[in-house]
């Protein structure tokens, strides 16, 4: 089969598909060997290739075209989910289609860092302060709109992904510097605005031994496992936190403690240098990118990816707070995976069409 007609990036491919069969073994051992859960997990998986096959097709030139109207739907949703949006475990982030559920804050992942690749490829790079300042609205309201349904965990990585558009478009240290100084001096104030449980988890950060059977439950049982785990791990479906239900979620946001305890700290070294293999290759195609869109745009979601892999294993390992990102390519569920893969889709498209263009 010629990848390259069908758009496909050979090296993103391999590793995608070495995440995709690994998170296979993991989900079945971490459901306690639900057949279901795990063929469930399967369709997902395909479902995200098709997604990313298709996006693939798409050349950069008609994605650059549609960015602003995408941007332009998924904040129309976004004001849908405040309005009309599902409500369900304690958050109104879904809009009911028939016989689907749809969660409008995927679709800003993509879409904040197409809209703003869209709009500071427009103009001279380094943007003005002036450029800078509408980019920085753009990404912000669609974020802050998020953290309304509540879900700071898509919030952070859709504000991320923004904020990496703005540093690949060469913004200026002192701005960068400056625009730090003003968080830091408006995080107490900010601080007062978050719910309790969002204080909380930053407060488990600090001393999870606090509330060990409440709050800090998470965080100590997935140290516990990724801990109990050693060097060369316990063995496939042998992860007793998992297996006894000491650890929550563990198909879900804490799989990763589930994979460290049964591979131990060589099998995550190696998962962890598959997830920066992905990394890289999207860098490198960023950099090779012909114009300033598809760079900015190929960065962006690069480093995104690195955001969502840092993140959750930060939490799974308590070195930052629990805010429910999933690992990509690996936790059970849709919505991440076929986001995500979209992602890789638009990587493929601008790595491909300009070697064609070439």
């Amino acid at each position: 089969m010629n990848l390259q007609r069908l758009h496909l990036d050979k090296t993103l491919l391999f590793a995608l598909l070495a995440l995709a069969v690994i998170s296979l073994f993991v989900v079945y051992s971490a459901s306690a060997r639900d057949t279901s859960a795990t063929l469930g997990h399967l369709m997902r998986l395909l479902l995200g290739f098709v997604v990313l096959l298709l996006m693939a097709q798409i050349r950069p030139e008609i994605l650059e075209r549609w960015s602003p109207y995408i941007f332009t739907g998924g904040m129309v949703l976004l004001v849908a989910v405040l309005a009309i949006g599902v409500i369900g475990k304690g958050a109104q982030r879904w809009l009911h289609l028939g016989v689907l559920k749809f969660q409008p804050a995927e679709v800003m992942k993509l879409a904040v860092p197409m809209m703003l690749s869209w709009y500071l490829a427009r103009g001279n790079l380094p943007p003005t302060l002036l450029r800078l300042t509408l980019a920085f609205i753009m990404m912000v309201v669609p974020a802050f709109m998020i953290i309304k349904q509540p879900d700071l965990g898509t919030a952070l990585l859709v504000f991320g992904a923004g904020t990496f558009v703005l540093f690949l478009a060469g913004m200026r240290w002192r701005i960068i510097l400056v625009t730090l100084a003003v968080i830091a001096i408006a995080a107490p104030f900010a601080w007062h605005h978050l719910h309790d449980y969002q204080q909380q988890r930053v407060l488990t950060l600090f001393n999870p031994d606090a509330d060990p059977l409440g709050s800090g439950y998470h965080t100590i049982q997935s140290m516990i496992a990724v801990g109990s785990g050693g060097i060369y791990g316990k063995g496939w479906l042998n992860s007793s936190q998992a297996h006894l239900d000491y650890l929550p979620e563990s198909s879900t946001d804490f799989i990763f403690a589930v994979f460290a305890e049964e591979f131990g700290l060589i099998g995550s070294m190696l998962l962890v240098g598959i997830y920066a293999l992905v990394v890289g290759r999207g860098m490198l195609i960023a950099y090779l990118a012909k114009d300033s869109y598809t760079r900015l745009l190929a960065g962006s979601l690069s480093f995104t990816f690195f955001l969502y892999f840092f993140v959750n294993m930060g939490m799974v390992t308590g070195i930052l707070p629990i805010v429910g990102i999933p690992l990509p390519m690996m936790s059970y569920g849709g919505s991440s995976i076929v986001t995500v893969m979209a992602a890789f889709g638009i990587l493929m498209s601008i790595q491909t069409h300009r070697k064609i263009a070439e």
